[in-house]
């Protein structure tokens, strides 16, 4: 069928773009081993720890900038302090919620026993430590309970489908990443538009019932870097949490027009984000809606390899190619749409044979305004990498107000390889 669709979009021509690199300042931290090392290390919690007691510390599936390095100087702070500290894995379900999976997921981060020098302890068992107020059952991964402590490691950000006083980060590793397949599974069923109450009232289960020695906050800027890292004592993590949320919700990264025709991502990913890409950052949820900023049409062109094929999120686009169509393994996706209570995330949109006719194919199928003359694409490599971002022609006069990021408005014609892949060059 591809010579159809060629014939069928042949009046589609391409538009010229230009590169966007982005200049405003960002904090980050230079050496984040460090940091973590003496975050945890002057944590006044630690004093609770005493020599030969053990500490699960957790380890996620996020692509959080530098997490290997991070782990090793929070390991170095507890090992100084004489404990015996190992690693969980705390993700929910990914993995295709086995335990074997999940090791895998770490090993793909370069975090092995070999690697981090401590013992990973991986499986799918919980226990129940308590109810919600509601009577809603709470559980943990077994092994991590049955440590002397728990440290949870998490990126505190914005979440992709729903909004609270805590939504990604230290509650929600404790709460889903803890709560594998089955206790993330009791958090979600009632539902996302509740999903903000329920981390906060699991959490708080959690932190008055397990024995959580700190957690360790990161939070990234709008380059995908570390801006800052925090140990935060367990009987503070409800009144801190929230407030370090809302400075990761400044740092975050922004696409500076809208509203657009099409917004092209060359790669979605587990690892970038739960939703496979942030809908904080294009702007469409499967569950919140659209927001800004506003594209009528989403084209993504390929996944991570770390993904494994799990491509929830999938449903938030309009268009994909065939060479990510073939990647995905529907097992670890579906199994993602159970716990989450979620099927329109893994609806599978329209397959083009090109990355040339894909981009085609949606901007002839923009129907609020036409697009064919002049059409208003913004080009990503994913929400998680936005320091260099490609623009169509028709935004050149409306990037020159834009202060976050500049441009020497070289114009670059694009074309199509032998394969169907887009190149830009001069």
């Amino acid at each position: 069928m591809r010579e159809t669709y060629e014939r069928l979009l042949s009046s589609v021509c391409l538009p010229r773009f230009f590169q966007l690199d982005r200049s405003a300042p960002q904090p980050e931290i230079a050496d984040v081993r460090e940091s973590a090392y003496q975050s945890v290390k002057n944590c006044p919690a630690l004093k609770k720890l005493h020599p030969g007691q053990t500490v699960a510390v957790t380890a996620g599936s996020r692509d959080v900038h530098g997490m290997r390095l991070i782990l090793e100087g929070a390991l170095r702070a507890l090992k100084e302090a004489n404990s015996h500290p190992f690693i969980v894995p705390a993700m929910g379900s990914h993995g295709g919620a086995t335990a074997e999976g999940q090791l895998r997921v770490l090993a793909h981060y370069g975090i092995t026993p070999e690697t981090m020098g401590v013992p990973i302890h991986s499986c799918m068992d919980t226990v129940q430590i308590g109810r919600t107020e509601s009577g809603q059952a709470v559980h943990v991964d077994r092994i991590a309970s049955e440590a002397d402590f728990i440290l949870p490691i998490g990126r505190i950000k914005a979440h992709t489908d729903f909004r609270g006083n805590a939504e990604s980060g230290i509650l929600k590793m404790l709460v889903i990443g803890l709560g594998k397949q089955y206790g993330a599974s009791l958090c979600h069923k009632i539902g996302f538009p509740r999903m903000g109450e329920s981390i906060w009232s699991f959490g708080k289960v959690i932190l008055e019932n397990a024995r959580v020695l700190m957690g360790l906050g990161i939070i990234e800027n709008a380059n995908h870097g570390t801006a800052l890292i925090e140990a935060i004592p367990a009987e503070k993590i409800l009144e801190r949490e929230p407030q370090l949320l809302q400075y990761s919700k400044t740092l975050m990264p922004k696409i500076p027009f809208s509203p657009l025709d099409v917004l092209l991502v060359s790669e979605m990913g587990k690892d970038i984000s739960g939703a496979g890409m942030d809908p904080n950052v294009t702007g469409r949820s499967c569950t919140t809606g659209e927001n800004w900023p506003f594209a009528e049409k989403i084209g993504v062109f390929d996944i991570t390899d770390v993904s494994d094929g799990n491509a929830a999120g999938i449903g938030n686009a309009d268009a994909i190619t065939r060479r990510l169509y073939e990647k995905l393994d529907t097992a670890p996706m579906y199994i993602n749409s159970i716990t989450c209570r979620d099927t329109m995330g893994v609806r599978i949109p329209t397959i083009m044979e090109t990355e040339e006719l894909a981009t085609k194919y949606l901007l002839y199928c923009c129907i609020r305004r036409d697009a064919l003359p002049a059409p208003r694409i913004v080009w990503i490599r994913n929400t998680a990498d936005m320091q260099t971002i490609y623009v169509s022609e028709a935004l050149l006069a409306q990037a020159g107000e834009i202060s976050e990021y500049r441009t020497d408005a070289r114009l670059l014609n694009i074309h199509a390889d032998a394969s169907g892949r887009l190149i830009l060059e001069e």
